[in-house]
Protein backbone atom coordinates (compact mmCIF):
# COMPACT_ATOMS: atom_id res chain seq x y z
CA UNK A 1 0.00 0.00 0.00
CA UNK A 2 1.50 3.07 -0.85
CA UNK A 3 0.33 6.50 0.22
CA UNK A 4 1.81 10.29 0.72
CA UNK A 5 2.96 11.26 4.27
CA UNK A 6 3.77 14.69 5.36
CA UNK A 7 7.87 14.11 7.03
CA UNK A 8 6.81 15.48 9.74
CA UNK A 9 4.27 12.79 10.42
CA UNK A 10 6.02 10.23 9.80
CA UNK A 11 8.98 11.67 11.71
CA UNK A 12 6.98 11.63 14.66
CA UNK A 13 5.65 7.92 14.36
CA UNK A 14 7.04 6.07 17.30
CA UNK A 15 6.48 2.89 15.45
CA UNK A 16 9.73 3.63 13.20
CA UNK A 17 12.60 1.16 13.80
CA UNK A 18 15.95 0.51 11.78
CA UNK A 19 16.11 -2.95 11.78
CA UNK A 20 19.40 -4.51 12.86
CA UNK A 21 19.95 -5.66 9.44
CA UNK A 22 20.51 -2.09 8.07
CA UNK A 23 23.77 -1.27 6.41
CA UNK A 24 25.58 1.88 8.10
CA UNK A 25 24.44 5.22 7.49
CA UNK A 26 27.08 6.47 5.14
CA UNK A 27 25.15 9.93 4.29
CA UNK A 28 28.06 12.72 4.41
CA UNK A 29 28.31 16.49 4.61
CA UNK A 30 28.01 16.59 0.76
CA UNK A 31 24.49 14.40 0.72
CA UNK A 32 23.07 16.41 3.44
CA UNK A 33 24.39 20.15 1.49
CA UNK A 34 22.19 18.60 -1.61
CA UNK A 35 19.11 17.97 0.23
CA UNK A 36 19.28 21.57 2.03
CA UNK A 37 19.85 22.74 -0.72
CA UNK A 38 16.44 20.97 -2.65
CA UNK A 39 14.75 21.68 0.20
CA UNK A 40 15.87 25.60 0.16
CA UNK A 41 15.07 25.69 -4.03
CA UNK A 42 11.65 24.34 -2.96
CA UNK A 43 10.98 26.64 -0.63
CA UNK A 44 11.98 29.49 -2.61
CA UNK A 45 9.92 28.18 -5.30
CA UNK A 46 7.11 27.91 -3.15
CA UNK A 47 6.83 31.64 -2.80
CA UNK A 48 6.43 32.15 -6.72
CA UNK A 49 3.36 30.05 -6.86
CA UNK A 50 0.06 31.39 -5.28
CA UNK A 51 -1.83 27.77 -4.85
CA UNK A 52 -0.79 24.75 -2.36
CA UNK A 53 2.51 23.75 -3.12
CA UNK A 54 3.67 20.19 -1.94
CA UNK A 55 7.52 19.14 -2.63
CA UNK A 56 8.26 14.87 -2.43
CA UNK A 57 12.19 14.09 -0.84
CA UNK A 58 11.71 10.60 -1.51
CA UNK A 59 9.97 6.90 -1.09
CA UNK A 60 10.08 4.97 2.14
CA UNK A 61 9.21 1.38 2.04
CA UNK A 62 8.82 -0.34 5.53
CA UNK A 63 7.62 -3.70 6.63
CA UNK A 64 5.03 -3.48 9.42
CA UNK A 65 5.58 -6.74 11.25
CA UNK A 66 3.22 -8.12 13.61
CA UNK A 67 3.93 -6.13 16.75
CA UNK A 68 3.05 -3.34 15.10
CA UNK A 69 6.72 -2.18 14.20
CA UNK A 70 7.25 0.14 10.99
CA UNK A 71 11.19 -1.75 10.01
CA UNK A 72 12.51 0.27 7.34
CA UNK A 73 13.39 -1.43 4.68
CA UNK A 74 14.85 1.57 2.25
CA UNK A 75 14.85 5.23 2.87
CA UNK A 76 17.33 4.90 5.98
CA UNK A 77 19.68 7.08 4.88
CA UNK A 78 17.51 9.95 4.30
CA UNK A 79 15.29 8.87 7.20
CA UNK A 80 18.16 9.68 9.47
CA UNK A 81 19.38 12.54 8.11
CA UNK A 82 15.77 14.49 8.22
CA UNK A 83 15.70 12.99 11.85
CA UNK A 84 18.64 15.43 12.58
CA UNK A 85 17.60 18.21 10.69
CA UNK A 86 14.68 18.23 12.65
CA UNK A 87 16.21 17.89 15.57
CA UNK A 88 18.32 20.82 15.08
CA UNK A 89 14.89 22.96 13.95
CA UNK A 90 13.66 21.74 17.21
CA UNK A 91 15.62 21.01 20.04
CA UNK A 92 12.41 18.79 21.75
CA UNK A 93 12.12 16.79 19.23
CA UNK A 94 12.75 12.91 19.45
CA UNK A 95 11.66 9.79 18.25
CA UNK A 96 12.54 6.25 17.61
CA UNK A 97 15.31 6.76 15.33
CA UNK A 98 17.16 9.32 18.22
CA UNK A 99 16.60 6.42 20.58
CA UNK A 100 18.31 4.16 17.86
CA UNK A 101 21.71 2.58 19.71
CA UNK A 102 24.29 2.40 16.43
CA UNK A 103 27.40 0.22 17.73
CA UNK A 104 28.76 1.06 14.33
CA UNK A 105 31.15 3.40 14.25
CA UNK A 106 30.92 4.76 10.74
CA UNK A 107 27.51 5.27 11.59
CA UNK A 108 28.24 7.36 14.87
CA UNK A 109 30.68 9.20 12.90
CA UNK A 110 28.79 10.24 9.97
CA UNK A 111 25.68 11.02 12.43
CA UNK A 112 27.79 13.33 14.51
CA UNK A 113 29.72 15.58 11.61
CA UNK A 114 26.42 15.70 9.82
CA UNK A 115 24.63 17.52 12.34
CA UNK A 116 27.60 19.49 13.35
CA UNK A 117 27.32 20.41 9.20
CA UNK A 118 23.53 21.41 9.84
CA UNK A 119 24.34 24.13 12.65
CA UNK A 120 27.06 25.28 10.60
CA UNK A 121 24.83 25.46 7.34
CA UNK A 122 21.70 27.37 9.03
CA UNK A 123 24.61 29.65 10.99
CA UNK A 124 24.54 31.51 7.32
CA UNK A 125 20.48 31.90 7.50
CA UNK A 126 18.46 34.17 9.10
CA UNK A 127 16.28 32.53 12.27
CA UNK A 128 12.75 32.70 10.21
CA UNK A 129 14.16 30.72 7.44
CA UNK A 130 14.60 28.06 10.23
CA UNK A 131 11.04 28.60 11.07
CA UNK A 132 10.02 28.53 7.69
CA UNK A 133 11.43 25.23 7.10
CA UNK A 134 10.21 23.47 10.28
CA UNK A 135 6.78 24.03 9.66
CA UNK A 136 7.57 23.11 6.05
CA UNK A 137 8.31 19.68 7.11
CA UNK A 138 4.38 19.60 8.38
CA UNK A 139 3.01 21.67 5.19
CA UNK A 140 5.26 21.13 2.04
CA UNK A 141 7.50 18.53 2.12
CA UNK A 142 6.30 14.79 1.67
CA UNK A 143 7.60 11.60 1.28
CA UNK A 144 5.79 8.58 0.08
CA UNK A 145 5.49 5.89 1.85
CA UNK A 146 5.20 2.01 0.85
CA UNK A 147 3.72 -0.44 3.32
CA UNK A 148 3.77 -4.07 3.43
CA UNK A 149 2.97 -6.66 5.97
CA UNK A 150 5.26 -9.45 4.53
CA UNK A 151 9.25 -8.91 4.97
CA UNK A 152 9.73 -10.71 1.81
CA UNK A 153 7.40 -8.37 -0.36
CA UNK A 154 9.68 -5.56 1.08
CA UNK A 155 12.80 -6.76 -0.22
CA UNK A 156 11.42 -7.79 -3.77
CA UNK A 157 10.03 -4.40 -3.56
CA UNK A 158 13.64 -2.77 -2.57
CA UNK A 159 15.27 -5.17 -5.13
CA UNK A 160 12.95 -3.28 -8.02
CA UNK A 161 13.01 0.00 -6.83
CA UNK A 162 17.05 -0.20 -6.96
CA UNK A 163 17.63 -2.74 -9.73
CA UNK A 164 14.78 -1.60 -12.09
CA UNK A 165 16.55 -1.01 -16.04
CA UNK A 166 19.82 1.16 -16.44
CA UNK A 167 21.14 3.52 -13.57
CA UNK A 168 21.53 7.25 -15.29
CA UNK A 169 24.80 8.36 -16.17
CA UNK A 170 26.49 10.96 -14.82
CA UNK A 171 25.86 13.10 -17.89
CA UNK A 172 22.13 12.56 -17.53
CA UNK A 173 22.08 13.63 -13.96
CA UNK A 174 23.58 17.22 -14.71
CA UNK A 175 20.97 17.75 -17.53
CA UNK A 176 17.89 16.89 -15.40
CA UNK A 177 19.52 19.70 -12.58
CA UNK A 178 20.29 22.27 -15.13
CA UNK A 179 17.07 22.36 -16.51
CA UNK A 180 15.78 23.11 -12.78
CA UNK A 181 18.12 25.90 -13.03
CA UNK A 182 16.16 27.30 -15.77
CA UNK A 183 12.50 26.69 -14.62
CA UNK A 184 12.21 30.38 -15.20
CA UNK A 185 12.73 30.76 -18.85
CA UNK A 186 10.51 27.75 -20.37
CA UNK A 187 11.60 28.91 -24.19
CA UNK A 188 15.40 28.31 -23.43
CA UNK A 189 15.06 24.71 -21.51
CA UNK A 190 12.44 23.31 -24.59
CA UNK A 191 16.15 25.04 -27.08
CA UNK A 192 18.52 23.63 -24.90
CA UNK A 193 16.49 20.04 -24.38
CA UNK A 194 16.51 20.34 -27.93
CA UNK A 195 19.98 20.28 -29.05
CA UNK A 196 20.71 17.69 -26.27
CA UNK A 197 18.74 15.11 -27.61
CA UNK A 198 20.44 15.85 -31.23
CA UNK A 199 23.34 14.22 -29.94
CA UNK A 200 24.90 10.99 -29.22
CA UNK A 201 24.83 10.23 -26.09
CA UNK A 202 28.29 8.47 -26.43
CA UNK A 203 29.46 11.29 -27.69
CA UNK A 204 28.85 13.55 -24.74
CA UNK A 205 30.15 10.43 -22.54
CA UNK A 206 33.44 10.27 -24.18
CA UNK A 207 33.38 14.37 -24.13
CA UNK A 208 33.60 13.89 -20.16
CA UNK A 209 35.43 10.63 -20.02
CA UNK A 210 38.13 11.11 -22.00
CA UNK A 211 38.62 14.77 -21.80
CA UNK A 212 36.95 17.08 -19.85
CA UNK A 213 36.85 15.54 -16.55
CA UNK A 214 40.70 14.43 -16.70
CA UNK A 215 42.33 17.70 -17.65
CA UNK A 216 40.14 19.52 -15.05
CA UNK A 217 41.85 17.26 -12.66
CA UNK A 218 45.32 17.15 -14.20
CA UNK A 219 44.88 20.90 -14.19
CA UNK A 220 44.72 20.87 -10.81
CA UNK A 221 47.93 18.73 -10.32
CA UNK A 222 45.64 16.14 -8.67
CA UNK A 223 44.75 12.39 -9.99
CA UNK A 224 41.78 11.78 -12.15
CA UNK A 225 39.61 8.69 -11.54
CA UNK A 226 36.15 7.35 -13.83
CA UNK A 227 33.80 10.39 -14.07
CA UNK A 228 30.74 8.63 -11.74
CA UNK A 229 27.44 10.66 -10.29
CA UNK A 230 29.42 10.76 -7.24
CA UNK A 231 31.60 13.70 -9.55
CA UNK A 232 28.71 15.58 -10.61
CA UNK A 233 28.83 18.40 -8.44
CA UNK A 234 32.46 19.99 -10.31
CA UNK A 235 29.80 20.58 -13.23
CA UNK A 236 27.10 22.02 -10.98
CA UNK A 237 28.27 25.51 -11.77
CA UNK A 238 27.41 28.96 -9.98
CA UNK A 239 24.01 29.77 -9.57
CA UNK A 240 23.23 33.18 -11.32
CA UNK A 241 21.68 34.27 -7.94
CA UNK A 242 25.12 34.19 -6.07
CA UNK A 243 26.50 36.82 -3.71
CA UNK A 244 30.15 35.54 -3.86
CA UNK A 245 32.88 37.36 -5.48
CA UNK A 246 34.15 34.94 -7.89
CA UNK A 247 30.93 34.10 -8.83
CA UNK A 248 30.21 37.22 -10.05
CA UNK A 249 32.85 37.55 -12.12
CA UNK A 250 31.92 34.52 -13.70
CA UNK A 251 28.33 35.49 -14.61
CA UNK A 252 29.98 38.50 -16.39
CA UNK A 253 32.42 36.58 -19.00
CA UNK A 254 28.80 35.46 -21.27
CA UNK A 255 29.60 31.98 -21.65
CA UNK A 256 33.73 32.27 -22.14
CA UNK A 257 34.47 29.48 -20.88
CA UNK A 258 38.03 27.34 -19.78
CA UNK A 259 38.07 23.86 -18.89
CA UNK A 260 39.19 24.17 -15.08
CA UNK A 261 37.05 26.79 -14.16
CA UNK A 262 33.31 27.49 -13.48
CA UNK A 263 30.43 28.57 -15.31
CA UNK A 264 26.81 30.05 -14.54
CA UNK A 265 24.43 26.72 -14.20
CA UNK A 266 21.41 26.46 -16.40
CA UNK A 267 21.62 27.16 -20.25
CA UNK A 268 25.50 27.73 -19.32
CA UNK A 269 25.54 24.15 -18.89
CA UNK A 270 24.29 22.74 -22.52
CA UNK A 271 26.55 26.17 -24.28
CA UNK A 272 29.37 24.19 -22.44
CA UNK A 273 28.83 20.89 -23.88
CA UNK A 274 28.03 22.43 -27.59
CA UNK A 275 31.33 24.08 -27.13
CA UNK A 276 33.26 21.30 -26.27
CA UNK A 277 32.53 19.10 -28.52
CA UNK A 278 32.83 21.25 -31.42
CA UNK A 279 36.20 22.28 -29.99
CA UNK A 280 37.20 19.19 -29.81
CA UNK A 281 35.70 18.41 -33.56
CA UNK A 282 38.28 21.13 -34.42
CA UNK A 283 41.92 20.32 -32.44
CA UNK A 284 41.62 16.87 -34.42
CA UNK A 285 40.74 18.47 -37.50
CA UNK A 286 43.63 20.67 -37.25
CA UNK A 287 46.13 17.72 -36.98
CA UNK A 288 44.81 15.97 -39.70
CA UNK A 289 44.54 18.76 -41.93
CA UNK A 290 47.30 20.86 -41.49
CA UNK A 291 50.28 20.08 -43.58
CA UNK A 292 52.60 21.30 -40.53
CA UNK A 293 51.98 18.56 -38.31
CA UNK A 294 52.58 15.95 -41.12
CA UNK A 295 54.86 14.56 -38.65
CA UNK A 296 52.57 13.56 -35.53
CA UNK A 297 50.33 12.56 -38.00
CA UNK A 298 52.56 9.94 -39.40
CA UNK A 299 53.12 8.49 -35.81
CA UNK A 300 49.72 8.80 -34.73
CA UNK A 301 48.93 6.68 -37.58
CA UNK A 302 45.33 9.12 -38.82
CA UNK A 303 45.48 9.03 -42.55
CA UNK A 304 42.43 10.91 -42.56
CA UNK A 305 39.55 12.67 -40.30
CA UNK A 306 37.83 9.81 -38.60
CA UNK A 307 34.19 9.77 -39.12
CA UNK A 308 33.53 10.74 -35.30
CA UNK A 309 36.33 13.39 -33.85
CA UNK A 310 36.09 12.18 -30.95
CA UNK A 311 36.66 8.27 -31.83
CA UNK A 312 40.21 9.16 -32.00
CA UNK A 313 40.71 8.64 -28.46
CA UNK A 314 39.13 5.26 -28.36
CA UNK A 315 41.70 2.77 -27.10
CA UNK A 316 42.35 0.23 -29.55
CA UNK A 317 41.55 2.62 -32.64
CA UNK A 318 43.67 3.15 -35.01
CA UNK A 319 47.16 1.46 -33.36
CA UNK A 320 46.58 0.53 -29.96
CA UNK A 321 50.32 0.61 -28.67
CA UNK A 322 50.26 4.09 -28.39
CA UNK A 323 46.69 4.67 -28.08
CA UNK A 324 47.48 5.90 -24.33
CA UNK A 325 49.78 8.12 -25.16
CA UNK A 326 47.91 9.62 -27.77
CA UNK A 327 45.00 9.96 -25.22
CA UNK A 328 47.56 11.88 -23.83
CA UNK A 329 48.55 13.96 -26.48
CA UNK A 330 44.78 14.93 -27.78
CA UNK A 331 44.33 15.89 -23.98
CA UNK A 332 46.74 18.41 -23.88
CA UNK A 333 46.50 19.30 -26.78
CA UNK A 334 42.84 20.62 -25.84
CA UNK A 335 44.15 21.91 -22.88
CA UNK A 336 46.65 24.24 -24.34
CA UNK A 337 43.95 25.43 -27.37
CA UNK A 338 41.14 25.93 -25.00
CA UNK A 339 43.75 28.53 -23.21
CA UNK A 340 45.57 30.13 -25.67
CA UNK A 341 42.87 29.18 -29.25
CA UNK A 342 46.28 28.61 -31.32
CA UNK A 343 48.08 26.43 -32.77
CA UNK A 344 52.12 27.28 -32.33
CA UNK A 345 53.92 24.74 -33.93
CA UNK A 346 56.44 25.07 -32.43
CA UNK A 347 54.09 25.09 -28.79
CA UNK A 348 52.11 22.03 -30.83
CA UNK A 349 54.93 19.77 -31.39
CA UNK A 350 56.59 20.35 -27.58
CA UNK A 351 52.94 18.87 -26.34
CA UNK A 352 53.12 16.07 -28.95
CA UNK A 353 57.07 15.59 -27.64
CA UNK A 354 56.17 15.51 -23.96
CA UNK A 355 53.00 13.23 -24.37
CA UNK A 356 54.93 10.49 -26.87
CA UNK A 357 58.12 10.37 -24.70
CA UNK A 358 55.89 8.64 -21.77
CA UNK A 359 55.45 5.65 -24.60
CA UNK A 360 59.72 5.43 -25.05
CA UNK A 361 60.07 5.57 -21.02
CA UNK A 362 57.95 2.64 -20.42
CA UNK A 363 57.95 -1.05 -21.15
CA UNK A 364 54.39 -1.13 -20.45
CA UNK A 365 51.83 1.90 -20.32
CA UNK A 366 48.30 2.08 -18.48
CA UNK A 367 46.40 5.07 -17.36
CA UNK A 368 47.70 4.78 -13.98
CA UNK A 369 51.25 5.73 -15.28
CA UNK A 370 49.65 8.28 -17.69
CA UNK A 371 48.18 9.96 -14.34
CA UNK A 372 51.23 10.41 -12.57
CA UNK A 373 52.93 11.89 -15.76
CA UNK A 374 50.34 14.10 -15.85
CA UNK A 375 50.50 15.55 -12.01
CA UNK A 376 54.73 15.68 -13.21
CA UNK A 377 55.49 12.74 -10.79
CA UNK A 378 59.03 12.28 -10.19
CA UNK A 379 59.48 8.65 -11.60
CA UNK A 380 63.18 8.50 -12.71
CA UNK A 381 62.18 6.25 -15.31
CA UNK A 382 60.40 8.91 -17.15
CA UNK A 383 62.32 11.49 -19.36
CA UNK A 384 60.18 14.59 -18.59
CA UNK A 385 58.63 15.16 -15.76
CA UNK A 386 56.41 18.37 -16.16
CA UNK A 387 53.27 18.69 -14.53
CA UNK A 388 51.91 20.04 -18.23
CA UNK A 389 48.10 20.30 -17.63
CA UNK A 390 48.79 22.79 -14.42
CA UNK A 391 51.69 24.48 -16.59
CA UNK A 392 49.08 25.21 -19.34
CA UNK A 393 46.47 26.70 -16.34
CA UNK A 394 49.31 29.00 -15.04
CA UNK A 395 50.89 30.11 -18.02
CA UNK A 396 50.03 34.02 -19.19
CA UNK A 397 51.53 33.61 -22.85
CA UNK A 398 51.35 30.98 -24.70
CA UNK A 399 55.19 31.27 -25.41
CA UNK A 400 55.91 30.11 -21.73
CA UNK A 401 54.89 26.45 -23.60
CA UNK A 402 56.49 26.75 -26.59
CA UNK A 403 59.78 27.85 -25.15
CA UNK A 404 59.94 25.16 -22.69
CA UNK A 405 63.06 22.35 -23.46
CA UNK A 406 61.28 19.22 -23.72
CA UNK A 407 64.16 15.93 -23.64
CA UNK A 408 63.77 13.43 -26.36
CA UNK A 409 67.26 12.20 -25.77
CA UNK A 410 67.83 9.31 -23.19
CA UNK A 411 71.07 8.88 -21.31
CA UNK A 412 71.35 4.97 -21.26
CA UNK A 413 70.40 2.65 -23.85
CA UNK A 414 67.67 0.72 -21.91
CA UNK A 415 65.45 -2.17 -23.55
CA UNK A 416 62.51 0.09 -23.30
CA UNK A 417 64.10 2.49 -25.67
CA UNK A 418 65.15 -0.46 -27.53
CA UNK A 419 61.67 -1.43 -28.09
CA UNK A 420 60.04 1.64 -28.91
CA UNK A 421 63.45 2.58 -30.95
CA UNK A 422 61.59 3.22 -34.49
CA UNK A 423 59.05 5.65 -32.23
CA UNK A 424 62.49 7.17 -30.32
CA UNK A 425 64.58 8.02 -33.76
CA UNK A 426 61.41 9.96 -34.85
CA UNK A 427 61.01 12.03 -31.69
CA UNK A 428 64.23 12.46 -31.59
CA UNK A 429 64.25 13.97 -35.02
CA UNK A 430 61.24 15.86 -34.65
CA UNK A 431 63.32 17.74 -31.44
CA UNK A 432 66.19 18.22 -33.30
CA UNK A 433 68.44 15.40 -32.60
CA UNK A 434 69.70 13.85 -35.41
CA UNK A 435 72.35 11.26 -33.58
CA UNK A 436 71.83 7.53 -33.60
CA UNK A 437 70.54 6.40 -30.33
Amino acid sequence: MAEVVFVNNLLTNNQLIIPPYQRPYKWTKKNIEELLTDMSTALSDKQKIAKEFFYRIGTIIIHEDEKGKWNIVDGQQRLISITLLKRYLDSSFSNTILETEFHDKETQKNIHNNFIFIKQWFSLKDKSFEKELNEALTKVFQFVLIKVTKQSEAFQLFDSQNNRGKSLDPHDLLKAYHLREMRSDKYSMIHAVKKWEEKDSKEINNLFDWYLFPILNWSNKEKTNEFTVDEIDVYKGVQESSMYSYAKRIISCNSHFQIPDFFVAGNDFFEFVNYYILLTIDVVREIVSNPQFEEIKDILEIESEPENCLEVLELNKINPSISYARTLFFNVLLSYYDKFHNFDVMAIKKLFLWAMMIRVDMEKLGYDTINNYSIGDENKLYTNHFPMFFLIKKARKHTEISNLKITTERETKSARVKNWNSLYKKLNLMNGNDNEQ
